[in-house]
């Protein structure tokens, strides 16, 4: 069965004013996040704004990224709706397509679930497909957890591989890795600030939105990690987490777009009602990307 290991960036999807697919945006990412060494792709998640595109806009990502992968790297991809109904839809296209690893799949949102009809709805999904796949939490958004428990019982499941962690609860990531089995379930952090953490206890990797600006330090951050050299993957790892600070500060995923601009991808615009970033922050995330040395005058 197929392993989730190491830093994934979860790509922007390049929208242009009007909201169309930029396709050669998308490609240009592509190569820029694999040439910075990440270690796969996460396609149509969060960062992605799966939640506003239209389903020929998700099939159209899903075969330009396979297309331009060509294999390079595994491809991930969220099936992340708020029905099962149409997470089961997602699936099946995706699986149609061929050319992905793994699918990932958000709790509910808007629906708040308890966790008898959490277990069911990814229960049913996992039935639906012969991908393997990866639970999604993501509370601060969807108000929807996924208890240690539940997590353990679902980890059972043959397809149901790992979980992406964006919680920001270390103390919960550390659950998650105490209670399922390191061989067949893999525990990913979906915090940036804490990819050396789960690393430390025994995750394997992270799905992490700052990989799309900076996708050389994420990436180094878990290779130094699994080379032996601790030191300097916690050092890389505390260089990071200014970038990830600035991520909130505007409607997401606007900071997301608006770093890769500054660092010479435009991928355009996020969808309304999420707007400009003000000018103050802009200059805060300036700073940061010259730090960084990723800061490309214009």
């Amino acid at each position: 069965m197929f392993k989730p290991k190491g830093v994934i960036p979860a790509l922007v999807t390049p929208l242009d004013k009007s909201g169309k697919l930029m396709e050669d945006a998308l490609r240009k990412l592509i190569d820029y996040t694999i040439s910075g060494g990440v270690h796969g792709l996460f396609i149509l998640g969060s960062s992605g704004e799966i939640y506003g595109l239209t389903n020929e806009q998700k099939r159209r990502v899903v075969e330009v990224t396979v297309e331009h992968t060509a294999g390079r790297v595994p491809i991930y991809c969220g099936a992340s709706e708020i029905t099962t109904r149409d997470c089961i839809q997602t699936a099946q296209m995706v699986q149609e397509i061929g050319g992905v690893s793994a699918l990932s799949v958000l709790t509910p949102y808007f629906l708040t679930p308890n966790q008898g009809e959490l277990m069911d709805h990814f229960k049913a999904i996992a039935k639906s497909t012969n991908l393997p796949i990866i639970l999604y939490g993501n509370e601060a958004r969807t108000q929807v957890k996924i208890d240690v428990k539940t997590c353990e019982e679902l980890s059972k499941v043959d397809n149901i591989i790992g979980i992406k962690d964006s919680s920001g609860d270390m103390t919960k990531m550390a659950e998650y890795l105490r209670v399922t089995d390191r061989e067949t379930f893999s525990v990913l952090a979906g915090r940036d600030t804490l990819i050396y953490s789960g690393l430390c206890h025994g995750g394997t990797g992270a799905i992490a939105s700052t990989g799309n600006i900076a996708p050389k330090l994420v990436s180094e951050i878990y290779n130094t990690f699994v080379s032996g050299d601790h030191q300097k993957s916690l050092e890389l790892q505390l260089k990071l987490s200014p970038l990830r600070l600035c991520v909130d500060k505007a409607t997401f995923p606007v900071v997301l777009k608006e770093g890769l601009k500054m660092v010479g991808i435009d991928v355009g615009y996020a969808l309304a009602p999420a707007g400009e970033m003000s000018p103050e922050s802009k200059r805060l995330l300036v700073n940061v990307l010259k730090d960084l040395e990723l800061y490309q005058t214009h």
